[in-house]
């Protein structure tokens, strides 16, 4: 099995990570055209809950397997590798049958109190299937990050994207007859098929890259008894990294408990409920998801860079390779913010055919520029060593978020729209608390003259794009490409006000490869 440089790694990934959000803005786009904001509600109420059963299946594993994995196969050490795959498979196996077991006894009881409509009891019983499944790839995928081989990985999202796709739309033509919670457990069915789909090609490609060479010993039982040296080294990685990921996916399965609870209160109609929350996260949420990519590939490379100059006690090597992922999180974000508020009633009506989404996402758009920031700055608080710190700013942000969506909805009256202002909350705390702690550990300032340039930019080109919008309407070109039309030109725009102001160089670019970090050069350092 051939290994990939860590730029070739990032870039493949990041290749990977943009066809799958094209494809899961595509799912999104079916699911509301065939459910509807009603049925996207029953089944965005249980899907949180994927994170979580994948975060108690898996407890971190596949990060500690990636660890283990490079240090044995650096050793030339086969029988290392082999160990660690059975005693992972054998501890999520075992996982998998406890969580998949205490979900089906608690399945109608937990829909009907919690979830307030018991309509989503069968989209959760769905979702069940996709723990056994992703106890077995969450091993796979550990071991070829481990080998440095992203292609696999890759591939495997894409399959599972694809397949989604197709089935939402077979699956929820057929059983919408039925009634729209059934439509809705299709639609959820959809996506543990496409995890299953990916499973098997991670399982063929593992097999194709070991033919003869790798075999289950014949006494797996006597391998994993002998394996307790592996668990230890297993978890010392896993639970730091589980502790992470039970806040985020724990507070992803209050929330939607939290927010319709508060909206009952506040004398919202329980249909109304489900609308209101499928609009926001089916419809909103994928939106402003959608650059974020950029972001985690960015993210990606940025902690070894910053690890490698922490090693060094390098402070300015730091400061400038942090300064260059903050222009590119503001390179992205900023005009990603800019079109999505400007843009947000024609992107709705073309896109969900759901004018009345269009308001939700004015309002939380301008809140969600921090997000951007949150990823290089929680990247470089991972790189230096504090991932706790990281951490512990995770867990007082979201628990912001959970404690501020009741009385905003309901004392403040502000409904829905209390439920936003929450989650906004809850983004900028986490990104001012990663910034000041950054800011205490070495001292790091954001540029303000960068930052003044890159905003004048994105205001100068959203404005751009609303006038070419204004001109293209009176023809006979349908709002679709209209709107496509004025969006491609105010990036061009966006991009040619960058140049002028010397955000962008003209020479860099020339010298930029026509694959891999272009983004990164994009914003270079002056050095």
């Amino acid at each position: 099995m051939q290994k990939q440089s860590l730029v070739k790694g990032v870039f493949v990934l990041t290749i990977a990570a943009f066809i799958t959000k094209i494809l899961v803005l595509a799912n999104s786009i079916v699911q509301s055209r065939v459910l509807g904001s009603e049925g996207i509600g029953l089944k965005m109420m249980v899907m949180p809950f994927m994170g979580l059963m994948i975060t108690l299946t898996t407890i971190g594993l596949p990060v500690a397997i990636s660890r283990l994995v490079a240090e044995a196969d650096a050793q030339r050490n086969g029988a290392k590798v082999k160990k660690i795959l059975v005693v992972s498979s054998t501890i999520t196996g075992s996982l998998s049958i406890v969580v998949a077991s205490l979900s089906i006894l608690c399945g109608n009881a937990f829909s009907s109190y919690f979830l307030t409509d018991q309509r989503s009891y069968y989209s959760l019983m769905a979702l069940i299937l996709i723990i056994p499944i992703v106890a077995v790839s969450g091993v796979l995928k550990g071991y070829f990050r481990g080998m440095q081989t992203m292609n696999p990985i890759a591939i495997a999202q894409v399959i599972e994207q694809i397949v989604r796709i197709g089935f939402t739309y077979f699956l929820v033509q057929w059983l919408i007859p039925y009634g729209i919670e059934y439509a809705a457990a299709g639609a959820v069915l959809s996506s543990v098929i496409g995890e299953a789909f990916s499973l098997f090609f991670l399982m063929l490609m593992f097999k194709l890259s070991h033919r003869k060479k790798f075999h289950l010993p014949n006494s797996l039982w006597k391998k994993v008894s002998r394996g307790k040296d592996i668990v230890v080294e297993l978890l010392q990685t896993a639970l730091p990294t589980t502790g992470n990921g039970l806040i985020f996916s724990v507070s992803r399965a209050i929330q939607p408990i939290i927010i319709t609870k508060s909206l009952a209160v506040a004398g919202v109609s329980s249909i109304m409920i489900t609308k209101d929350y499928g609009m926001l996260t089916g419809f909103v949420m994928p939106l402003l998801f959608f650059p974020g990519f950029i972001n985690q590939s960015l993210g990606v490379s940025l902690v070894p860079a910053i690890s490698e100059a922490n090693a060094d006690n390098n402070i300015r090597l730091i400061h400038r390779r942090l300064y260059q992922a903050i222009c590119v999180a503001l390179g992205v974000g900023i005009p990603s913010t800019m079109l999505l508020y400007l843009f947000a009633h024609e992107l709705m009506i073309v896109m969900y055919k759901s004018p009345q989404a269009a308001p939700l996402l004015k309002f939380i758009a301008p809140f969600f520029i921090m997000h951007y920031l949150q990823t290089p700055l929680q990247s470089a608080l991972v790189g230096l060593g504090h991932a706790k710190v990281a951490m512990l700013n995770n867990m007082i942000s979201k628990c912001t978020t959970l404690l501020l969506i009741y009385p905003l909805a309901t004392h403040f009256k502000l409904e829905i729209y209390g439920v936003i202002l929450a989650i906004s909350i809850g983004v900028i705390v986490e990104t001012l608390l990663h910034f000041f702690s950054v800011h205490k550990l070495v001292g790091f300032y954001v540029n303000p003259q960068e930052t003044i340039k890159i905003v004048l930019a994105g205001i100068a080109m959203g404005y751009s794009g609303r006038i070419a919008f204004s001109y293209l309407k009176s023809s006979e070109f349908n709002l679709g490409f209209i709107t496509m039309i004025a969006v491609i030109l105010s990036i061009l725009i966006y991009l040619i006000i960058l140049v002028f102001l010397k955000v962008i160089r003209r020479n860099e670019i020339m010298r930029v490869p026509l694959i891999g970090r272009i983004l990164v050069l994009l914003f270079p350092l002056r050095r």
